[in-house]
Parts: C-alpha cells; structure tokens; sequence
C-alpha cells in the first residue's frame, strides 16, 4: 500500500496553544511554519507547512485576536491536552460526484458547507468541505475538500518538509478500509487505540508526530 494516500490534500495537526506547538515543531524538524490566516467566527488560526506536491500540514489552534465564538472551536483544540494528529482531507477531482459515489457505496461523508479564511496579506480564501467529523478525539476517515476557484494554501510558497508517510491504528481496520475505498482513498492501518501519525522528511532527519 502506498505510504502516502492517494488524493491527501492536508493533515490537520490540532492544538490548544497554537505559538509553543509551532515553535516545537520549528525545533524538532528544522523547518518554521508560516501564518495561513485566521478564520472569522470560528475562534481559530492556522499555521502552515507544504508536504510536497499538493498537500500541506495545518497546524491550527485558538486565535486570541477574534471573540470568543458561540461554540465549540473546531478540532476540539479548546479541550486538547496536547497537540494531536486529528483529521485528514482529500480533494477528490469532483467533490459532489465524490459525495454520491460513497453514498451509494453506503457511506455518507455529510452535505459540503462553505468556509473561508483571511491569509496575511488580505487574500480571501474559499473552499467548501464536508463534516469533518472530528471533535477532540482522533479520526482516520478523511473529510473531503474543493478549493474552487482559491489558490491553494500548498501553490503559496510554503516551506517544505516532505511527506514520508501517513498511518493510523484503530479498533477495527477492515471498518476503516471499507469506508476508506468508498471515498478513493486508502490509509495504512494497523489495530489499535485510535490514533493517527505521519512522518516527515526535514532537515533535522526524519520525524515523526503524532
């Protein structure tokens, strides 16, 4: 199986204090991340890191510039106790003939909503997504994303630390495949408590997190 999922567009790595996780990083890989922007009404922020190709690493946590918002913060980073390898997106060619394949291989990956960030240097960015499905708990089923007509966050100059690999223990792996073939993709997986991680390629040497 191939180490890297086919059609991965970023991993989402989720964290409470957003400054101390990407200065880890820094120190760990060798490599800074750079702002991506915040997202307005959601109380959260992003860093970013380039994979490779089309894909990129999100680092996103509270944004104490916005208000606090009327709900939870995505990716449960008001509740992480430590930074966690969370989710993952694909970017399918077609997001709706996507959605209505795996509905019709019996599963549902939500309706596609709208959302939107502001990058440093005022550039609106939009995209639709479906549900993420993930709270403050891991999840190796990936949600699907379209940037439209946006620039995406990998084609902006981004520093890079390859991507070696991507792998996931869950409680039941043939549950995981089955929902994952449904989508396009594939993931490795080995039983286990939930729990996602990805290696890279830095300049410090390999790393891994998660």
């Amino acid at each position: 199986m191939n180490a890297i999922p086919p059609l991965l567009d970023h991993l989402v790595l989720a964290t409470a204090d957003l400054g101390a996780t990407v200065a880890d990083f820094a120190r760990r890989t060798g490599v800074m991340p750079v702002p991506g922007g915040a997202h307005p009404g959601l109380g959260t922020r992003n860093h970013l890191v380039g994979l490779g190709g089309r894909s990129y690493l999100e680092i996103i946590g509270p944004d104490p510039e916005q208000p606090e918002p009327t709900g939870p913060r995505p990716f449960g980073v008001d509740r992480s106790a430590a930074p966690t390898v969370l989710t993952w997106a694909i970017s399918p060619p077609d997001l709706d003939a996507a959605i209505t394949c795996a509905r019709a291989r019996g599963v549902d990956p939500g309706t596609p909503r709208q959302m939107s960030r502001r990058t440093p240097d005022g550039t609106v960015l939009r995209w639709r997504l479906t549900d993420t499905g993930a709270g403050a708990l891991p999840d190796p089923v990936p949600f699907l994303i379209d940037w439209g007509d946006s620039r995406h966050p990998a084609d902006s100059g981004l520093p890079l630390t390859p991507l070696l690999a991507v792998s996931a223990s869950v409680p039941d792996p043939e549950a995981v495949r089955v929902r994952l073939a449904a989508l396009g993709t594939s993931l490795e997986l080995t039983e286990g408590p939930t729990a996602i991680s990805f290696a890279l390629d830095t300049p410090n040497g390999p790393v891994v997190f998660g």
